[in-house]
């Protein structure tokens, strides 16, 4: 008789076996960081204590550096009693996983950032440089933009409760800065019997031109909005439901529009760059104590004339017409956007942590991929990457 040849495998293993196709991670506890603002006076928070108490009650951990909500009028102790840790140590919440911040990281701020860790913040491109990039290189950082995540219809759902906010409060300030104690010509915005009403000048048909319109008719001022957009134009007269002066940019009648305007709004938002439709020549031929609000300033300003300024000194005088050009201009009202921000992040991090981490909630969750910017330090949009004038790699071919 030959020799009994013996398998290898066991009887078990010869056995035909289910498939696993796929291994879905387990729901992860997520450790977010919430540092304190310190720059261009920054006083907006992206959490809540209400939105802490959320997190924490889906067993996250929360560490919130002692003042960060103060700002927005939120105390240490709303946020303790919702289950954050209060940290008297800045290096403690930059050691976070995830953190969360509003305005971006100063270098300083990213040298105390842990390796590999995710950041979520504003990027604002005319206030950053290369160096900036840099340094999230050198740690690979993974960022998130706030102004770049856009849901599957096309909406900047970070933005857009910013966008309504700033459109608001670009008509109050162009107002207020019209007073005398704002060092305008002392014009009231308003209809006022025997007074001929302010003429208010609109770049951009988008949500900022929508609530700034808005706003200003509901002061009675006269309205003209200005975009290339017709279907935006159209959709605005729509929703106004009220008589309003619509265009598209042509250089003549806008020309004739900034001459005679008392407050213009910069509101054209672009992919990368906001265009430039009113040139310094015609900001020479505007009425003397004119007012420009130019809200697209952190994407570079629809104004040839634009300059960034800051809450502390925000506006500046070139060719008699006043600029207002401050790129978080929704820091003056820091309660109500900490709220609306806060709406908005608190189901993204639960989306996170329910699909076991950042990564993972990002092949499911298209927003967050189209909001990072940085993935491991390797920039990977194009136009951030086409601005700074750097190499970016796509999106696609990294994460995979």
């Amino acid at each position: 008789m030959g020799k009994k040849i013996t398998s290898p495998f066991s009887k078990y293993e010869l056995i035909t076996q289910e498939e696993t196709l796929e291994i879905s991670r387990k729901k992860g506890e997520l450790l977010i960081g919430i540092p304190k603002e310190t720059q261009l006076e920054e006083k907006r928070v992206c959490l809540t204590p209400d939105a802490v108490s959320s997190l924490v009650a889906q067993g996250n951990q929360v560490v919130l550096e002692s003042g960060a909500g103060e700002g927005s009028n939120f105390s240490d102790k709303e946020y303790s009693e919702a289950g954050a840790k209060i940290s008297y140590d800045v290096k403690e919440a930059f050691g976070c996983n995830i953190i969360l911040k509003v305005e971006p990281p100063s270098l300083e701020e990213i040298k105390l950032i842990n390796h590999q860790s995710t950041l979520f913040s504003l990027l604002q491109l005319k206030t950053q440089h290369e160096s900036y990039f840099q340094a999230l290189e050198d740690k690979k950082i993974t960022a998130v933009g706030y102004d770049f995540i856009k849901d599957d219809h096309g909406v900047y759902s970070v933005l857009k409760p910013l966008s309504e906010i700033a459109g608001t409060a670009s008509i109050l300030i162009g107002a207020e800065i019209m007073s005398n104690q704002g060092g305008g010509k002392g014009l009231l915005m308003g209809n006022i019997c025997g007074v001929p009403p302010t003429d208010v000048v609109i770049l951009g048909a988008g949500t900022v031109g929508e609530f700034a319109a808005k706003a200003a008719l509901g002061l009675g001022a006269k309205v003209k909005v200005f975009d290339n957009s017709i279907s935006k134009l159209g959709a605005l007269q729509n929703k106004l439901h009220a008589p309003i002066y619509t265009s598209t940019v042509q250089p003549k009648t806008l020309f004739k529009a900034m001459m005679r305007c008392d407050i213009a709004i910069g509101a054209m938002k672009g992919e990368s760059r906001s265009p430039i439709y009113v040139s310094e020549q015609m900001v020479r031929e505007m009425k003397e104590g004119a007012v420009l609000v130019d809200v697209c300033i952190d994407r570079g300003g629809c104004f040839e004339t634009s300059e960034v300024t800051s809450h502390k000194n925000p506006t500046f005088t070139k060719h008699g017409v006043i600029h207002y050009c401050v790129p978080n201009i929704t820091a003056r009202y820091a309660r109500s956007t900490s709220l609306s921000m806060s709406n908005i992040f608190t189901p993204f991090l639960l989306n996170i942590a329910r699909n076991g981490g950042f990564e993972s909630a990002a092949r499911y969750d298209k927003s967050l991929l189209n909001g990072m910017y940085c993935y491991h330090g390797v920039l990977t949009n194009k136009n951030v990457a086409q601005w700074f004038d750097l190499p970016y790699q796509d999106i696609n071919l990294l994460f995979m």
